[in-house]
């Protein structure tokens, strides 16, 4: 299986008592919520009041203090200890030990005790109206009944202490019979294995822990084995099938059919692992969650096939538009995927997706302040791929820029320029900046202004001007609909000739084979013509400044 698969098996179960830690923060320990709370109260796991840190347990003879020693004595496996806090009739003395045992596993059953509900006073809680000397610690409901669970406060050889009334006390075998797993605990006793009913790690007993791996293991060779039949049968339906996509998409399936299969293992399995009820409970969401986010893999997977298929279409390999607005949609509906599967496994596990969704809204005004950039270059992504300005393998010009599109991506878009280097520019930018694309070009235009010699005569000059236009209208690239040729002024130190075609070619690199065969072809226009082509050139004109000698004087 794949490691995924694993891992997400060893954290249903290693995690199936989770809330037993986080309970072990609050105070909390085996029991039944109290009489005080709601039906509706949330359910929470146990704790070794013993050793939690952080509990404070009141006074030493308080009621509180008494049931934390009760259940670190049962926890510990200090079964007559632990019966020092029952009161248990003369005529069943010797079956302390054993009604402490069973008391616990009806409080293991039933449900659980917040210690901190409990009275940490020497005299307990005097507003219950109750009798000054009892405490009710708990209600709770077994086979459609309402039962109670009551302290007393007594004295004996090592002091005050509180213990379980007697009417509690005269109840437990009635509630033990009553429970579901009562036959598997009185085998463990009668084949003296009672250490396997001793809490282990994170308040679960021995046995479950060892049944857990077993399961563990189960669920992992489980998956294995209808995960081959499973993609044995669809691969024979899609064979059939002419398309290729749906071949894909069965072998894209195998980890995420596989991991739901051994979550499914695991959900039926815990039923007979009776566990209590607040880790089955969360074993049943975790499950539930684990299932949930199966689905949405396969879907995020379909939609990576689905996407691949159509830019595997004839119409989309030769459209590199196409490609780019598959590439950009296929990423935005993975991300709603991703984000939808996230908020249905959290509410899945039990979590309230309104309140998460609120706190997200009034935290998405603060992300969005601070990602304005991100979410703009997300936006531009999306308005190049719809609006498409330009195509991968274009030659654009942005901002001064040229060069080929290598990539568009969610963030920004990388240009090839004609040196070479890669450069960057993020799409919201890019979305509001004017651009150029070359490639979007139907023809190419050759404009070139020529310069004959002022030797040239005027017969020459209209022999090279008839010759200059019919070397272009012979061309077979040519558009001819517009071919300018005019003899347009006198240069500094020529006569000049404007020339303006347009060339239908594909690339540019085609335009300038065309333009170097036409140059080469007015060259020899020239050349017939006897004309000759012009050079800057300047002329000076030397003046002779020399002073006039004077007149001879006389002698």
């Amino acid at each position: 299986m794949a490691r995924a698969t694993w891992l997400m098996l060893t954290m249903t179960l290693a995690l199936t008592a989770t809330p037993a830690a986080w309970a072990q923060q609050h105070g909390q320990v085996p029991g039944q919520v109290p009489a005080s709370a709601p039906a509706s109260a949330p359910v929470h796991t146990a704790l070794d009041v013993v050793t939690a840190v952080g509990v404070d347990l009141g006074a030493p003879d308080s009621p509180r203090a008494s049931l934390a020693r009760f259940f670190g004595d049962v926890r510990s496996g200090r079964w007559q200890e632990a019966a020092r806090y029952l009161v248990v009739p003369p005529a069943q003395a010797g079956r302390g030990a054993e009604l402490a045992r069973r008391l616990k596993a009806v409080i293991d059953d039933t449900g659980w005790i917040e210690l901190e509900t409990v009275s940490d006073a020497p005299a307990g809680r005097l507003d219950d109206g109750l009798p000054p000397q009892q405490e009710e610690i708990a209600r709770f409901t077994l086979d459609g009944r309402d039962e109670v669970l009551r302290m007393v406060r007594r004295r004996d050889a090592q002091g005050d202490h509180w213990a379980f009334s007697p009417a509690t006390v005269a109840s437990i075998d009635d509630w033990y019979d009553r429970l579901p797993d009562r036959w598997l605990r009185d085998a463990f006793v009668r084949s003296g294995a009672t250490d396997l009913l001793r809490p282990g790690p994170l308040e679960l007993l021995w046995w479950q822990w060892i049944a857990m791996a077993g399961l563990l293991a189960v669920a992992w060779l489980g998956a294995r084995v209808l995960g081959g039949l499973a993609q044995w049968v669809l691969r024979a339906i899609t064979r059939r099938t002419p398309t290729p996509w749906d071949d894909r998409l069965v072998d894209g399936l195998t980890r995420p059919l596989r991991l739901a299969l051994g979550l499914g293992i695991v959900k039926a399995g815990t039923g007979a692992l009776m566990l209590v009820t607040p880790a089955f409970r969360f074993v049943d969401g975790l499950t539930a969650a684990g299932l949930v986010f199966c689905g949405f893999w396969a879907l995020w997977l379909a939609v990576d096939v689905w996407s691949r298929q159509l830019m595997e279409r004839s119409w989309s390999r030769g459209s590199t538009s196409a490609h780019t607005l598959i590439s950009v949609g296929g990423n935005l509906a993975r991300g709603a995927v991703a984000l939808a599967g996230l908020l249905t496994v959290i509410s899945a596990l039990g979590y309230p997706v309104g309140t998460l969704l609120a706190g997200l809204g009034i935290g998405g005004l603060a992300i969005a302040f601070g990602a304005q950039k991100t979410i703009a270059n997300l936006f531009g992504s999306v308005s190049i791929a719809v609006d498409q300005p330009f195509r991968v393998g274009d030659f654009v010009e942005v901002d001064g820029v040229k060069g080929v599109v290598e990539h568009i991506g969610l963030r920004s878009t990388r240009l090839r320029t004609l040196d070479r280097t890669l450069v960057s520019i993020p799409n919201g930018v890019l979305a509001d900046q004017r651009s150029e694309s070359y490639a979007a070009r139907d023809r190419f235009r050759l404009a070139t202004t020529i310069g004959l010699t002022y030797g040239t005569t005027r017969a020459q000059m209209t022999q090279v001007l008839a010759g200059f236009e019919r070397t272009l209208r012979e061309h077979p690239k040519i558009w001819p609909e517009s071919i300018v040729v005019r003899f347009v002024g006198f240069g500094a130190s020529s006569l000049d000739i404007d020339v303006m075609a347009w060339f239908v070619v594909p690339t540019f690199n085609d335009f300038q084979i065309c333009r170097e065969q036409v140059l080469l072809d007015f060259m020899q226009v020239v050349e017939a013509a006897g004309a000759d082509f012009a050079f800057p050139t300047r002329t000076v004109h030397l003046a002779n400044t020399a002073p006039a000698q004077p007149p001879a004087m006389p002698g």
